[in-house]
């Protein structure tokens, strides 16, 4: 189930965090990344910190993932794919860069996607 706007407001009013309040505001604005706002302005225990290696082992050759928290460098990625995620660990990023993977911050996906075409949310609970 996903939240209502009013209650992602709600939320949206604890966050302190400038750029993190940005990007829910722009994912608000947008029904297709109405689940990424939610997943977003939840408290930041809820928030996906994931590891390379469980990136590799949840994703297929060629995919276009979205990671509601932070990508952790632990592991490594063994397959062409494109992250999307609200912030990389600096040793993340810089594995991802040698692997030829390709890195987005979730405001400027949004950006150049509005219809989230192709997206797949990876959680922390899986």
């Amino acid at each position: 189930m996903i939240k209502s706007k009013t209650l992602i407001e709600k939320q949206l009013k604890r966050k302190e965090n400038k750029g993190l309040v940005d990007t829910i505001i722009s994912a608000k604005k947008q029904k297709a990344w109405l689940e990424v706002a939610a997943l977003l302005s939840a408290p930041r225990k809820n928030h996906a910190n994931i590891n390379l290696e469980e990136i590799n082992k949840q994703t297929k050759e060629g995919e276009i993932v979205l990671i509601a928290g932070k990508v952790l460098s632990q592991g490594n990625i063994d397959k062409k794919i494109k992250i999307i995620a609200l912030d990389f660990s600096d040793s993340a990023r810089e594995k991802l860069k040698n692997s030829g993977n390709q890195t987005s911050s979730i405001e400027e996906e949004i950006k150049s996607n509005p219809e989230a075409k192709g997206i797949k949310i990876l959680r922390k609970w899986k």
